[in-house]
């Protein structure tokens, strides 16, 4: 290349056709280029992460340096500036739960808004979940309302009834517009994600100052996006104590930028939204579980769910549950992997609860 010799010589289909070559030559070698550093994550991780295994809060410790960069990563956003003002107004109510819409002030005119639904007839302070929906849904299918499919298995209705407080914050929550706050925000040098992590803390510190609440007993569980913000709050929000991600952890390299026909990969589609700059980075999922541990995390996974392949999932997993294990901790964290797709794990997901919350 160039199939000719002299351009002044060469007729206007050979040069296009010589332009078009080298583009695509260009083009593979760039995604060769950037799939390899990818992949050569684990060369990485000894540069960003010095990990302290001597004890639980040794290992705190070491990784506040990762956590302090995983939030410049998402974004810091800053105090509450808005108007301390607190709106409610009704959901639904039975003999069983009272659940209400609050609206919180977070930037200016900006508002935070979810779902607070709490137990009738309970005594004594509440045990906390915060419940979080994904793409293409809201705190209405949270609790079970408008999910014919079954996804969500009303796991919000079902805990108020055993007895939690169900804190349900409201995300955008379709591509487009996603993709639209994505990109004022990077102009910021933020993220739509961290914007909407610093919304998820505002509704938890009114939910945490509800007298009825116990603000020392917080978990949080989501699902498919919401299972994404599970990841990515825990690590930011130390007053959550149990986590329970569902249909989203995965082998992150290999999701982010590897296309294969036995997972989607988002390197092909069109969801801008969910890039973060410095994700592969140092912020692997395993690694986001390191600034976890050592509090409890159920990772919920059906091997017919199509956003991961499940062998991998398990991979990524052993080196999640290392970091367990290493602080002889291991019974602290599991995988509910099962024969099922993209659903919230209902049964396994209130056990877990009960055992550590």
């Amino acid at each position: 290349m160039p199939s000719y010799e002299n351009a002044l010589e060469a007729s206007g289909g050979l040069v296009r056709r010589v332009t078009t070559d080298r583009q695509n030559l260009m083009r593979h070698e760039t995604e060769d280029f950037l799939r390899a550093e990818s992949e050569a994550y684990k060369e990485r991780q000894e540069e960003f992460w010095h990990r302290d295994y001597s004890s639980p809060e040794a290992l705190e410790a070491s990784v506040e340096p990762n956590r302090r960069r995983w939030l410049e990563a998402v974004g810091d956003f800053g105090p509450v500036t808005g108007e301390p003002q607190i709106e409610q107004e009704p959901f639904f109510e039975d003999d069983r739960v009272v659940a209400r819409w609050i609206t919180v002030p977070l930037y200016g005119n900006l508002r935070g808004r979810g779902v607070l639904a709490l137990p009738k007839n309970a005594s004594g302070r509440l045990p906390l979940v915060i419940a979080q929906h994904g793409i293409g849904s809201s705190p209405e299918r949270v609790f079970g309302f408008g999910d014919d499919s079954g996804l969500y298995h009303g796991f919000g209705r079902r805990m108020a009834e055993e007895g939690y407080a169900v804190l349900a914050p409201f995300n955008i929550t379709e591509a487009a517009p996603r993709a639209r706050y994505q990109r004022m925000a990077l102009m910021l040098g933020k993220t739509l994600w961290g914007l909407e992590i610093a919304k998820i803390r505002c509704l938890l510190d009114y939910a945490c100052a509800h007298p009825q609440v116990d603000p020392d007993r917080v978990a949080m569980w989501g699902i498919s996006l919401g299972g994404a913000y599970t990841m990515f709050t825990t690590p930011l929000e130390k007053r959550i104590k149990v986590a329970i991600p569902c249909a989203w952890f995965n082998h992150r390299v290999r999701k982010m930028a590897i296309d294969d026909p036995r997972h989607s990969c988002f390197l092909s589609t069109n969801e801008e939204h969910i890039f973060i700059p410095g994700w592969l980075r140092e912020f692997t999922d395993s690694d986001l579980v390191s600034m976890i541990c050592p509090r409890p995390l159920q990772i919920q996974c059906g091997k017919a769910d199509g956003i991961a392949w499940w062998p991998w999932v398990l991979e990524e997993f052993a080196e999640s549950k290392a970091h367990y294990e290493r602080l002889g901790l291991a019974d602290r964290i599991e995988l509910d992997l099962h024969e099922g797709g993209h659903e919230i794990r209902l049964e396994s997901g209130l056990r877990f609860l009960k055992k550590w919350l």
